[in-house]
């Protein structure tokens, strides 16, 4: 079939556009800066001339849109996103639908990575399946019965904001001991920060001066060369990763939870001792019902995940 799906990944700095053939592969892809200071209209206008760029229109079926932030799907419009400050319901769809005369698909970006799982990645086949993506924040997504579970608002699945430990450091939504506040890279970036007076020597610092950026991955590699601080923080990660998904569990009854976002390209270190964990505590019907993998989208997950809001609704 020639008609090929474009799948857009919106970041407050960047803009991932794919366009994606009906066997799932990319067959092209580009980025541009979102510049967000030229305005809704503009930052609209700037993606679709790429999007012309890049594929003859009349080959295009639909276009999906992965977003950050509270997205009303029916209407395409995002209600609101820390992310685009000033972008308070903006009607996104209507406007790059007038542009480029073509369907347009919206969605919050944590459920287009559920979407992405479903249509390309760990969840193909799956009909019970719970996506967290873990970065900056946690983000959720959770397919059931083979559909998106979405809630009374669409609004649902905002599984990072589950708490697992109410005396929990406070989170960016103002919560005490959300599963973001304790497990997010922002999270685990807070306790290197906390441990530095007193683990002045760890290798957390070491790689942070060699590489000039302190993230998760700097804090992962040092665990892997048994730093103290770092075995600290990962235990820290771990015990707050796995209260959350034995809650999630015993919620959705997945058949598979796929963890994704940045932090994923660790995956192999923290989901053996996750997946320990989650098993000394889930009820012993759920034994055996579930697996915890990391996904293996990668840096196209977004892109992919965009496409699938497409597909999802045509």
């Amino acid at each position: 079939m020639a008609e090929k799906i474009v799948g857009i990944d919106l970041g407050g700095t960047m803009v991932k556009i794919g366009i994606v053939n009906s066997n799932g592969e990319i067959v092209k892809k580009d980025e541009i800066a979102t510049k967000l200071e030229l305005g809704f209209q503009k930052v609209v206008e700037r993606i679709c001339e790429k999007i012309k760029e890049m594929v003859e229109l009349k080959d295009v079926k639909a276009v999906g849109i992965g977003s950050p932030g509270s997205i009303d799907h029916d209407k395409g419009i995002i209600e609101f996103s820390p992310n685009f400050p000033g972008w308070n319901n903006v009607p996104l769809k209507d406007e790059v639908e007038k542009y480029l005369n073509v369907p347009v698909f919206i969605e919050n970006d944590a459920n287009s990575a559920a979407l992405g799982e479903k249509w390309f990645g760990e969840g193909k086949n799956k009909d019970h399946i719970v996506v967290l993506t873990l970065g900056t924040g946690i983000g959720g997504g959770v397919i059931t019965h083979g559909k998106l579970l979405t809630g009374g608002n669409g609004i649902g699945a905002e599984l990072g904001h589950m708490i697992v430990d109410p005396h929990g450091p406070v989170c960016g939504c103002g919560n005490y001991g959300c599963l973001e506040a304790m497990a997010s890279a922002t999270a685990l970036i807070r306790y290197a920060n906390e441990g530095r007076k007193r683990f002045p020597e760890s290798m957390i610092f070491e790689f942070e001066r060699q590489r000039e950026v302190l993230g998760a991955r700097e804090i992962f590699d040092a665990y892997r060369s048994n730093d103290k601080l770092a075995i600290r923080i990962f235990d820290t990660f771990v015990e707050a990763m796995s209260v959350g998904i034995t809650s999630i569990i015993h919620i959705f009854n997945p058949q598979m939870v796929i963890l994704g976002g940045g932090m994923s390209k660790s995956a192999d270190l923290f989901i053996p001792k996750i997946t320990e964990k989650v098993n000394m505590r889930v009820i012993p019907s759920f034994m055996g019902t579930f697996k915890i993998v990391g996904s293996k989208l990668g840096n196209d997950a977004g892109i992919l995940g965009a496409a699938a809001i497409a597909l999802e609704n045509l």
